[in-house]
């Protein structure tokens, strides 16, 4: 490790170009970093915890690196692969060896003494549930579009008559594959009273009144950092369908969004946080989601060089950041 001080963990899977940007942020001020996939364990990670009533010690350790539980200064939790077990354990074998791994080793990751989390992981789950957060983000003073969670077709298709024009989104970004193994996406998108038949009452389902909207807006949160980028050139609802043909401008925070925003962090005990909005031709930003975990790194450099420089601050530095 570069200069022999108190490592970050990164926790993450493989193929995460976000976390590689700010790794490689870490190298160039040769803070040490160690980087660890929960997914791999236990064939490639190894880990040893002491708890004597005083003080968590033991290590963890990878194929490349080991770590002192009690040295390290920070944890970027991004996303990691999920735990597995040996292939050849019964269906119910490995159900129980995968919960051991997930409430030990994912247990002492959640509990280093010290170390400064972005974000902690139970703060990451507590933060997903979009009730929870359609919820806070109104307290915290956020304008939220009228919103329904139902499984009941009659109470779906009422809200998309009076609401109309409305649209469907997904509670979760869940993975989802098809028979060939394909990764699929379930889009935001429009859908009419007409659409929403019997099949509704197979699961809950969330619709909102779309916004009149002249661009999107992704706001991200690092620590008391804010930085807001003006999202333009979407043909459709949902502009993650649309990459080749947006534009990207930095803008300014209101200062009513700012503070709703810090409250809405606050409120889950969150450090990071990717806000989406849409800008209607008033001014007016209303909320739609708060991903405790977002993505940034797609932006362009002169977007992506401050928040990757805010992140290293917070792991850094920790909450002195």
């Amino acid at each position: 490790m570069a200069e022999g001080g108190p490592p970050v963990l990164v926790v993450t899977r493989l193929d995460d170009a976000t976390a590689d940007e700010v790794i490689a942020e870490l190298n160039r001020r040769r803070v040490p970093v160690a980087r660890l996939d929960p997914g791999d364990f236990p064939t490639a990670v190894t880990v040893s915890a002491t708890l004597d009533g005083t003080a968590t010690t033991g290590s963890l350790a990878t194929e490349t690196r080991t770590v002192d539980l009690e040295r390290v200064r920070s944890v970027y939790w991004r996303r990691p692969t999920p735990y597995r077990a040996d292939l050849a354990m019964s269906d119910q074998t490995a159900r129980w060896a995968v919960e051991e791994a997930r409430h030990g080793l994912g247990g002492v990751l959640a509990a280093l003494p010290g170390a400064h989390y972005l974000n902690h992981p139970w703060r990451n789950r507590d933060a997903e549930y979009k009730p929870a957060q359609l919820a806070t983000a109104a307290r915290c003073g956020l304008y939220v579009p009228p919103t329904l969670i139902t499984n009941d077709p009659d109470q779906a298709r009422a809200f998309a008559d009076t609401h109309r024009p409305v649209l469907y989104k997904p509670l979760r970004e869940t993975e989802y594959a098809d028979a060939e193994g394909r990764a699929l996406t379930v889009w935001i998108d429009d859908v009419t009273p007409a659409q929403l038949d019997d099949r509704v009452r197979q699961t809950a389902h969330l619709f909102q009144r779309r916004v009149c909207k002249t661009a999107d807006i992704r706001l991200t949160a690092v620590g008391e950092k804010l930085f807001a980028v003006r999202i333009d050139g979407s043909p459709g609802v949902d502009w993650r369908r649309h990459y080749d043909r947006l534009t990207y401008t930095s803008i300014s925070v209101p200062p009513e969004i700012a503070e709703g925003v810090r409250a809405y962090l606050d409120a889950f005990g969150l450090v990071f946080g990717a806000f989406d909005f849409g800008l209607a031709p008033d001014g007016l930003w209303h909320w739609y989601e708060c991903n405790p975990n977002g993505q940034w790194a797609w932006f362009p450099d002169h977007i992506t060089s401050p928040i990757t420089a805010a992140l290293a601050d917070q792991l850094q530095y920790g909450g002195n950041a």
